[in-house]
């Protein structure tokens, strides 16, 4: 299957390999302007910071930078530096308006010059830079009012620091003034050599502590030159503010008359620096800067209207990675000119780019709002992108087919001739077109509501027809030899075409290639081959079998790679990919030998700037590929040399612990183990690398040994905290990855935390000493004890002998105590069952009383007229004899009993509420009873009405609410 693969990989490239020819002669031509490590076509990355992001002055005179990677700029307020990730400003005592900057790799110092001050800064103890002045060296104090020192050089064994008045020689710690005979403009250093401008003299050579005169430069006593450098053949080049550009060959000058000189003249020169031996960056007052070749041709020109923050531009200087750093009048720019891409942006017309395409040596791109072009043997250093006369509108592709230039527009099929629409072929809104297999002269289109039929007639495509059966539309279709896929909202649907071309049949409908509910995140020809991808799985349809069956080889290849939604095969093999929603881009590149090459890294600063869903690469040859952007063009040259950049460096850039921080990375600083208290055992460290190029996509990783086991995932974190650490020695170790994958040096700090006072080694030997002396003192104790035990053990055992008895005592008691208990117990239970004897006793002879009288009154209202005496007598004996028994006292004895049994309740209650009546005692008592309303009433001789209402009169008396259980609160009196 590899060798199916890669065959199929060759048998593309020879296809395309004519088509191409012509154009890849035409657009090397045109990119004669890509010298040496310098790109001449598109804008360099260019990264602004304003006063607002560094917290300074605004102008920005001069730039140097250490041999740890922190860039120096000599600001209006004062020394500013940068590590990449923090901004710090250090101030000059008595002036803060800082000129130049300069720093000494062999001493470790950062000189300085301001107004009337100059001097250098070096690492204090913490490794916070701190400032030593140079002026109460100067022995002559006429020469102590230094004005502005301008430049600082490092000449041999010296430091020249340059004012206009004089300059100052420090060698061997001593100052030595030179003093001007008129008065110096600028000093420059050019092939190792140092070149002095004065007024009346010219320019003048610093030899062996003297200033000898170059002959025929007195013609600049005129001018006012700002840069100096060396070309070679020992000819300088000499840029001068306002008359342009000149050639010293050693004995006389004369203009260079270049390109670029013109420029300069227009803009006027503030100097510059010099670019890898071959490049000249000049800074102007009204064209920010101009990059130019030893001929003088422009290669770059870069000022506000391209991404600068001001036109003005007041220093340059190239850093240890070859990359720009511009000292603005109002600003700081960074520009990546050392690096594969270049850009096209808003600043050259493009935005939004969706496709693009070489065609009659014109580069065309769709974008949001139109199609533009530029020549592709033409200068892309300051021409700006043009647009096609009738394509203002939503454009989504651009394609050659038939050997015409088609446009898919929102305007509808556009047909473009050169630099306008030549015709329009169908107004309505087109997403892109494809070539019918079996059908030559058949093209076909994918528009807003469905497809549509071209056919190449005798003036090119023509528009046929509406295709019916179908009316979804989609950018996502591909057609095989008997069928048009259409990938649209996970669904996709396989259609198949009437004979004639004019009406479509849905044979199928997939959810799924595998039937394992995976969903299909694209599909794409690849050699002719149709294949349809889900999870980063190849699948081919089989017209025989009607089912997916993959391929296991292209699965292989991506098996280890991101989930991929889009993918493009270029003529050259190169297997071109998104993932991540579109986030991130990757291309496998095509090997000499079998295979590929995975490259990620280089495109991780374009994370997040692709048009979602679309994959818009064209490789014009491997130095030369067009990435489309969400804010332009991106141009990368994927054999762009990185061999002269260097390695990137990680440093723990503070170190913070209680009210203390140690600043590493500064120059002079040096490692050391640290030492803390055990109270400051929270530290927290905050990283940084001068990787400037990569600064939004730096990744850290750390591990503080021997605390964290392994070292910690990639983040781009740059700080670290860690609380309440225990006793011992540390080792923070951290490292940098770059967006090209590169991994630094490790950086490490060394710090033992103190253990607490009383976990000191003194605290263990005081421990130890006072154990002994307590163990000591235990023994003479125990040995008196001893003693006295033996004269105590008698009274002890009379002691225990007593406690004994007293608790056998005290045993006796608790018992007869519990069994007076038991026996109150079983006599309150005993008064209890006598209680409800009582009751029943109470009720019986309430029962047995009203009986008798129901007889009394039965016995009165008989006829005793009818009987005779004998049985009146009977019956009046029997009348006195139950009237004797109702009026005897057994009632009254019974209620006296009932009195005397709950006579401590009737106490209390009648204590508690003195104003209850005898009848309401003797309701609650009946209550306390528990007897229900009919007992009670039978008792008292009322109805149950009656009953109910003397216990709402009792309830009322009581304070008693309906929700109050009465029987309930009696029982708690």
């Amino acid at each position: 299957m590899l060798y199916t693969l890669d065959w199929r990989i060759k048998k593309g490239s020879e296809r395309f390999a004519f088509k191409w020819l012509f154009t890849f002669f035409i657009f090397m031509e045109c990119l004669s302007p890509l010298y040496g490590q310098i790109k001449g076509i598109g804008l360099p990355s260019i990264t602004n910071y304003t006063k607002t992001t560094y917290q300074s002055g605004t102008q920005n005179w001069d730039i140097d930078q250490d041999t740890n990677g922190n860039v120096y700029f000599a600001n209006n307020n004062g020394l500013l530096q940068f590590d990449g990730s923090t901004w710090q400003t250090y101030k000059i005592p008595n002036s803060n308006n800082v000129r130049s900057v300069k720093f000494d790799p062999k001493s470790g110092r950062v000189y300085v010059g301001a107004y009337n001050e100059f001097g250098y800064f070096e690492s204090d103890e913490s490794g916070t830079l701190s400032y030593v002045s140079l002026i109460p060296k100067i022995e002559d104090t006429t020469f102590r009012s230094t004005d502005f020192i301008w430049k600082i050089h490092l000449f041999e064994d010296e430091v020249i620091f340059q004012s206009f008045g004089a300059a100052y020689v420090l060698k061997n710690d001593t100052i030595t003034p030179l003093p001007s005979n008129g008065r110096f403009q600028f000093s420059f250093r050019a092939a190792e050599k140092l070149y002095f401008q004065e007024v009346t003299k010219g320019l003048l050579e610093y030899r062996n502590g003297s200033l000898v005169q170059l002959p025929g430069t007195t013609v600049f006593n005129a001018y006012e030159i700002w840069g100096i450098f060396s070309l070679g053949d020992n000819k300088l080049l000499i840029a001068t503010l306002e008359a342009g550009l000149f050639i010293h060959d050693g004995q006389a000058v004369f203009p260079w008359d270049t390109e670029a000189n013109q420029f300069i003249k227009n803009n006027s020169s503030l100097g510059g620096v010099k670019v890898n031996d071959d490049f000249f960056v000049l800074n102007t007052v009204l064209g920010g800067i101009l990059i130019c070749n030893a001929e003088g041709q422009v290669v770059q020109q870069i000022d506000l209207n391209k991404g600068l923050k001001n036109n003005t531009v007041l220093s340059s200087f190239i850093d240890s990675s070859n990359n720009l750093w511009l000292g603005l009048d109002n600003g700081i720019s960074y520009l990546n000119i050392n690096s594969p891409f270049t850009y096209f942006s808003s600043s050259l017309n493009l935005s939004s780019v969706y496709a693009t395409v070489v065609h009659n040596g014109l580069l065309y791109v769709a974008t949001n709002q139109g199609v533009f072009y530029h020549k592709l043997n033409a200068s892309f250093k300051d021409d700006s992108f043009n647009l096609v006369e009738g394509t203002t509108a939503q454009s989504w592709n651009i394609q050659v087919i038939a050997d015409q230039l088609i446009c898919a527009n929102n305007k509808g099929a556009l047909v473009i001739d050169k630099d306008r629409v030549d015709r329009v072929l169908d107004h309505t809104g087109y997403f892109g077109f494809k070539e019918i297999p079996g059908h030559p002269d058949h093209i076909i289109g994918s528009h807003y509501g469905g497809f549509a039929l071209f056919k190449t007639g005798p003036e090119g495509l023509e528009f046929q027809n509406r295709i019916v059966g179908f009316n979804n539309s989609s950018k996502d279709f591909e057609l095989d030899t008997d069928y048009v896929w259409l990938l649209r909202d996970q669904f996709l649907f396989q259609l198949e075409f009437s004979e004639n071309l004019n009406e479509f049949a849905t044979k199928n409908k997939f959810t799924s290639l595998n039937g394992k509910g995976s969903g299909i995140n694209t599909l794409k020809k690849i050699d002719d081959t149709l294949y349809f991808i889900s999870e980063n799985h190849f699948y081919t349809y089989s017209r025989e079998l009607g089912v997916f069956k993959e391929d296991t080889a292209l699965s292989e290849l991506f098996s280890d790679l991101s989930i991929i939604n889009s993918i493009y095969k270029d003529a050259y093999g190169n297997l071109w990919y998104t993932y991540g929603q579109s986030n991130g881009i990757g291309v496998l590149m095509k090997s000499e030998g079998p295979g590929y090459t995975n490259v990620l890294e280089p495109f991780s600063n374009l994370s997040g700037n692709f048009v979602f869903n679309y994959l818009s690469v064209n490789t014009i040859d491997p130095k030369n590929i067009f990435i489309g952007l969400i804010n332009g063009l991106a141009h990368y040259d994927s054999q762009f040399s990185r061999e002269n950049m260097v390695r990137p460096k990680a440093f723990i850039r503070s170190f913070s612990y209680g009210d203390k921080t140690i600043v590493q990375g500064n120059p002079q600083h040096k490692s050391k183990e640290h030492e803390l208290p055990y109270s400051d055992n929270n530290v927290r460290f905050t990283f940084s690398s001068p990787d400037f190029e990569s600064s939004d996509n730096i990744q850290y990783s750390y591990q503080l040994e021997p605390f964290d086991k392994e070292w910690s995932n990639w983040s781009k974190q740059a700080l670290k905290e860690y609380t309440n650490l225990k006793e011992g020695t540390y080792t923070m170790k951290v490292r940098e990855k770059n967006s090209y994958g590169v991994v630094s040096d490790q950086a490490s700090l060394i710090f033992t935390i103190n253990p607490p006072w009383y976990r000191h080694y003194l605290a263990y030997t005081a421990y130890v000493m006072l154990g002994c002396l307590i163990i000591y003192l235990i023994r003479l104790q125990v040995q008196v004890k001893i003693r006295k035990n033996k004269y105590y053990e008698t009274i002890e055992q009379r002691k225990l002998y007593l406690e004994k008895e007293s608790k056998i005592r005290m045993e006796q008691y608790r018992l007869e105590k519990k069994i007076q208990k038991l026996n109150r117990d079983r006599l309150k239970t005993k008064i209890l069952a006598k209680d409800k004897e009582l009751v029943n006793n109470s009720l019986q002879v309430v029962k047995k009383n009203k009986t008798l009288s129901n007889i009394v009154q039965k016995l009165k209202e008989m006829d005793v007229e009818s009987m005779n005496e004998e049985t009146k007598s009977q019956l009046t004996t029997l009348k006195k004899s139950i009237t004797k028994e109702i009026s005897g006292n057994s009632w009254k004895d019974l209620e006296k009993h009932i009195k005397n049994v709950h006579f401590e309740f009737l106490k209390r209650l009648k204590e508690k509420y003195p104003n209850i009546s005898p009848r309401e005692l003797d309701l609650s008592t009946y209550l306390l009873m528990n007897m229900s309303t009919k007992e009670i009433a039978e008792v008292m001789n009322i109805s149950n009405g009656g009953v109910e209402l003397a216990r709402y009169r009792l309830r009322k008396k009581l304070g008693l609410s309906r929700k109050e259980n009465l029987t309930g609160f009696l029982m708690n009196i």
